[in-house]
C-alpha cells in the first residue's frame, strides 16, 4: 500500500514528461516545480474537453473574443502602465510563479489573480479589470513585458487546470519576437491572440530592438464533467489563490508568496553552493534524495 501513492505520483510524472515532441532533461524534470502538481495535472489533462495539442483555437474559448474585440481599449491601459513604470519585476521577491523571469527582462502588472483582490489594477486600469470582471473563466490576467533582448528559457508551467491566452498590444510585428511550444513557432502581432497549453515546454524570445507588451491570461480549462469543474475551481480558489503577488502594497500577497522571501534567501544560498564546488553540490543533492526516498522505504 505504501507504494500506491509514490506509485502514482511518478507514473503522472513521467506522463507529463512524455506528453510532447520537446523534453526536459529528465533529471530536471523529475526536480522540477511542476512535479509538485503532478497527479491533479494528469487528471486535467485526460479530463480535457478540449484538445489536448500544444495549441488551440481561441475558438474553444467563446468568451476570449470579448478581449480580442476590445483590445485596443486595453492596449490604451497598458501602454500608459508602461509609461509610469508600473509593469516591473516583483518587489521584493515575493512572486513565486515568476519570480525565475525577472533576471531575463520579463515584468508584469496584475489585473487579476484568481479570488486573490488587486486594488491598484481597478484604479489603474478600470476599463480592462471591468472587462474581466465579465469574464468568469478568466481566473489570472496580466500585462507582461518582454524588453529587447529579453527571454524566457525553456521550462513548464505547474499547472493544467487553465489554458494560456496571450493578446498583442504593443509588439515589434516581426518573426524575431516569438514564443515556441513544444517546438511550434507563433510570432506576437499587434490585435492578435493565441491559445496554447502551458504545461507543454515553451520559450521566448524578443530578439528585436522594441518592446513588447500583451495581455496575459489564464483561462480555465474546460472538463468533460461538472465535478471535475467544480475540483479545478476548488483548487484555484485554495490554492493558485494563495500564489498571489501584489504589484503595490495595497494588494493582496497570498500565502504561499509570504513564505517566498524567505525561499529566495536559501536558494541564494543553494546557488553559492553551487558555485563554490558543482560535484560536491551534485553529490550533496542526489545523497539527499536518495536519504529522503531510503528513509520511506524503512517506514
Amino acid at each position: 500500500m505504501k507504494w500506491l501513492i509514490p506509485g502514482i505520483w511518478l507514473a503522472a510524472i513521467l506522463f507529463a514528461h512524455f506528453r510532447g515532441r520537446v523534453k526536459l532533461p529528465l533529471g530536471r524534470q523529475l526536480l522540477d516545480h511542476s512535479v509538485l502538481l503532478a497527479p491533479v495535472n494528469a487528471f486535467m489533462v485526460l479530463s480535457s474537453r478540449v484538445p489536448t495539442t500544444p495549441y488551440l483555437t481561441t475558438s474553444e474559448i467563446a468568451e476570449l473574443k470579448v478581449l480580442d474585440d476590445n483590445w485596443e481599449t486595453i492596449r490604451e491601459e497598458a501602454v500608459q502602465m508602461a509609461e509610469l513604470r508600473r509593469i516591473k519585476a516583483a518587489d521584493t521577491h515575493n512572486d513565486i510563479g515568476f519570480n525565475s523571469f525577472f533576471k531575463y527582462g520579463w515584468k508584469r502588472f496584475y489585473l487579476k489573480w484568481y479570488d486573490a483582490r488587486h486594488p491598484s489594477a481597478e484604479e489603474l486600469c478600470p476599463k480592462t479589470v471591468a472587462i474581466l470582471k465579465t469574464l468568469p473563466k478568466v481566473k489570472a490576467a496580466m500585462f507582461a513585458e518582454l524588453p529587447p533582448g529579453g527571454q524566457l528559457n525553456p521550462h513548464r508551467d505547474p499547472f493544467a487546470g487553465s489554458l494560456r491566452y496571450h493578446l498583442g498590444l504593443v509588439t515589434p510585428n516581426d518573426d524575431r519576437c516569438h514564443i515556441i511550444v513544444d517546438g511550434e513557432e507563433y510570432s506576437w502581432r499587434d490585435g492578435e491572440s493565441v491559445v496554447f497549453d502551458e504545461t507543454y515546454v515553451h520559450e521566448a524570445y524578443n530578439r528585436t530592438d522594441q518592446n513588447r507588451i500583451i495581455l496575459f491570461c489564464d483561462v480555465e480549462r474546460p472538463l468533460k464533467w461538472r465535478w471535475a469543474e467544480a475540483f479545478n475551481r476548488w483548487f484555484g480558489r485554495v490554492v493558485m489563490s494563495a500564489a498571489s503577488s501584489p504589484n503595490d502594497g495595497g494588494d493582496q500577497t497570498g500565502a504561499i508568496n509570504k513564505l517566498t522571501h524567505a525561499h529566495w534567501v536559501i536558494d541564494q544560498k543553494r546557488k553559492a553552493f553551487k558555485a563554490w564546488n558543482r560535484k560536491v553540490y551534485k553529490a550533496t543533492k542526489y545523497g539527499l534524495i536518495i536519504l529522503v526516498i531510503a528513509g520511506f522505504l524503512a517506514l
